[in-house]
């Protein structure tokens, strides 16, 4: 969410951001709901005044016929007060639904386009393999080598269900912990032992409000479920992360919050009928690892800490030998609160094609204000901070070292990181 006064000066630059990201939103409509806001704020905050005025007076009055004419004057005071109130619950009703609505302004470098078929190519690393056989795609390697059950998944989970079992968990845990020993690292050498990156496992049901905070809703909740209970079940530990600040006053000293979230993730993936049906690419349920970085409300701070979250998904993907491009993205592919997107896509030689592994984004005080998130500056005054937020391990990855990893005979070597992580073992091939 951004501020009123903010929209109101720049209504030109929100306008322009809208078009820019292709959401259709009328500045126009807020800036008019607003002014009857303050119009009405201002009339029951001097009727609320005059109340007191007179009650005071009345306190003070020993003439009954005064007196008399001053509760005739409350009485219609009153009626008008009501009715003023009424009408500013109505109107705060749509202010605030305009207000969520309102696009965060994308940045400069971000390109123009409708969607991600406009993103534009800003990185390539690694090698494309070039197979002397057929590759095979990744169920037919997995299913083979009996590190999958589809069958099965469906029976219990119904459809895009999975079991990952024998060598398939196995390189999945091996993953999990690369990728946390790979964060602990990160902090090695800090004053005092202490670590640049906090890890934590955090909750998946989540309530409403955190999910409004985000920006998740009210756009996205047709990709979400929800409990008989009011409660949902989140696509990415960022928002229980960011929760986990909501409300509060952080200490300047201690920006940049820096978090390693785990989390299990869960998406209807209601826009993608028809869409990766075989296999695990897209599937309802997964497990995740997301960086989560609060710093000071400071453009420069905030770009700084988006190319260093990108390089350490960058750094993994290259430790793992995977092929990856990284693309940015355009007006049309960013979020209601992105102000700039960085996706990460590794080669899938089933589809000779990248596919999206994960996405960095930077969003301003877009969430923070929305959660209430602050921190006391040098001068003494408050500010929302910033948010960041980036993929550290999806589980696509699995999926992409099972198809560029694969041997003639239908094996897969094991990715030389992750071998410690798997007892020594080199390769993968039927028992």
């Amino acid at each position: 969410m951004l501020d009123i006064k903010f929209i109101r000066e720049n209504k030109d630059l929100i306008s322009a951001g809208a078009v820019k990201k292709h959401i259709d939103f009328d500045v126009e409509a807020l800036l008019k709901i607003d002014d009857r806001r303050r119009e009405l704020i201002l009339s029951t905050d001097k009727k609320k005044a005059e109340q007191n005025e007179v009650s005071e007076k009345m306190v003070r009055t020993e003439d009954q016929a005064e007196k008399s004419q001053m509760i005739a004057e409350m009485k219609i005071l009153k009626e008008e007060l009501q009715k003023e109130q009424e009408e500013l619950k109505d109107v705060m009703l749509q202010w605030q639904k305009l207000m969520v609505a309102v696009p965060n302004i994308p940045d400069m470098s971000v390109p123009d386009g409708i969607d991600d078929k406009d993103n534009k190519e800003v990185k390539v690393w690694g090698e494309i393999p070039k197979f002397d056989f057929t590759p095979k795609n990744h169920v037919e390697l997995m299913q083979d080598l009996d590190m999958l059950d589809l069958e099965r998944g469906t029976k219990v989970a119904g459809f895009r269900g999975y079991f990952l079992k024998g060598d398939g968990a196995r390189l999945q845990f091996a993953l999990w912990q690369f990728v946390q020993e790979f964060f602990y690292k990160k902090g090695a050498g800090s004053e005092a032992g202490k670590q640049d990156w906090t890890q934590m496992i955090v909750p998946s049901l989540l309530k409403r409000e955190l999910l409004m905070g985000t920006g998740y809703l009210p756009q996205g909740e047709e990709d979400l479920y929800k409990t008989q209970d009011g409660e949902y079940l989140s696509g990415t530990a960022e928002v229980a992360t960011m929760g986990y600040y909501m409300d509060e006053v952080v200490d300047k000293k201690d920006l940049p919050l820096k978090t390693l979230a785990f989390s299990s993730a869960f998406r209807r993936e209601a826009g993608s009928h028809g869409k990766d049906t075989k296999g695990i690419l897209r599937v309802h349920e997964f497990y995740k690892f997301e960086q989560v970085v609060l710093c000071e409300a400071s453009h420069a701070e905030s770009v700084k800490h988006h190319e260093e979250i990108e390089r350490n998904s960058e750094e993994i993907t290259e430790a793992l030998g995977l092929p990856y491009h990284v693309v940015v993205n355009c007006g049309g592919d960013l979020g209601l609160g992105q102000v700039k997107k960085y996706d990460i896509e590794v080669w899938m030689p089933s589809e000779n094609t990248y596919r999206e592994t994960g996405s960095a984004s930077y969003f301003h005080d877009f969430q923070t204000r929305r959660l209430n998130i602050r921190y006391r500056d040098d001068d003494g005054k408050m500010k929302f901070a910033h948010s960041l937020n980036n993929t550290a391990l999806s589980g696509r990855p699995l999926i992409m070292i099972v198809e560029n990893y694969q041997q003639a005979d239908g094996s897969i070597k094991i990715p030389e990181v992750l071998q410690p992580y798997m007892g020594g073992q080199t390769i993968i091939s039927k028992k």
